[in-house]
């Protein structure tokens, strides 16, 4: 399958799946979030496939949702329908990154910012290079945190963490998002692909039936915490802060001092 925004290798039990936008800090667009579901199903029509590395091309990771993309949600000339559609988009693609069967590892470097930590959230584990910047920057922007982000953080670094994290839109270092439990382990930056492809390996042995099985009944447990079943909802919550004046002024001032850089 060919992609523009991103690159699938599948070499065997292992594969790599590159954002390949380094221009825009491989930022989200909507075209690269129908990219990011149908490589997820490309993997899962693998059944030799076991592991899964996704990373960023160039110096981050994931920027987030393109700029673009949230602009476009403030436009009062879309049909509702419409920007509900692109509102949700997200939610589907952390939705399909998640329901991927093998296993997962996100290698972060650079900045992860706003979506991007969802990408991250989404994947099984998680390594960050030593010098990784993560920020959550909805509400500054006059938006809510959606996609399945809040859930997804809420299980991974409990409660208060994630509404520090997620009203103060603070930049974390990769220490301290180890510390949260976010990250699995911090590395060098020079060892960040090694490291993840010598995980990957490790694991390119397991079983596919165990694989499935095993992280079929993580999610289960963590669901009986904080499930992402409502997630559906907060395409409805973004949209809701079109109508919010206060919520408006904030992206549009945003917006307007993004635009005199």
């Amino acid at each position: 399958m060919e992609f523009t925004n991103l690159e699938l290798d599948i070499a065997g039990p292992v594969g790599t799946l590159r954002l390949i936008r380094p221009q825009r800090r491989n930022s989200l667009s909507l075209e690269t979030l129908n990219e990011l579901i149908a490589a997820a199903a490309e993997c899962n029509a693998r059944d030799d496939l076991r592991v899964v590395v996704l990373s960023g091309e160039g110096e981050s990771f994931c920027a987030g949702a393109d700029l673009g993309v949230i602009a476009a949600l403030f436009d009062s000339t879309m049909a509702h329908e419409a920007l509900e559609d692109m509102a949700d988009l997200g939610r589907c693609m952390a939705d399909a990154i998640e329901s991927i069967r093998a296993v997962t590892i996100a290698a972060i470097h650079g900045h992860c910012v706003g979506g991007g930590v969802v990408l991250a959230a989404a994947c099984d584990l998680r390594l960050a290079a030593d010098g990784t910047q993560f920020s959550i920057p909805e509400t500054a922007i006059g938006i809510p945190l959606a996609w399945g982000g809040i859930p997804r953080l809420v299980r991974t670094i409990g409660p208060a963490a994630a509404l520090d994290l997620i009203l103060t839109c603070r930049v974390f270092a990769a220490a301290e998002a180890h510390r949260l439990g976010f990250v699995n382990r911090v590395v060098p930056a020079e060892s960040l692909d090694s490291v993840a492809h010598e995980m990957a390996q490790t694991m390119a042995g397991r079983s596919l039936y165990v694989i499935e099985q095993t992280k079929a009944a993580v999610l289960a447990a963590t669901d009986e915490i904080v499930s992402t079943r409502g997630s559906h909802a907060d395409a409805g919550k973004m949209i809701g802060a079109l109508s919010d004046d206060e919520s408006r002024k904030i992206a549009e001032a945003y917006f307007e001092r993004f635009e005199a850089r």
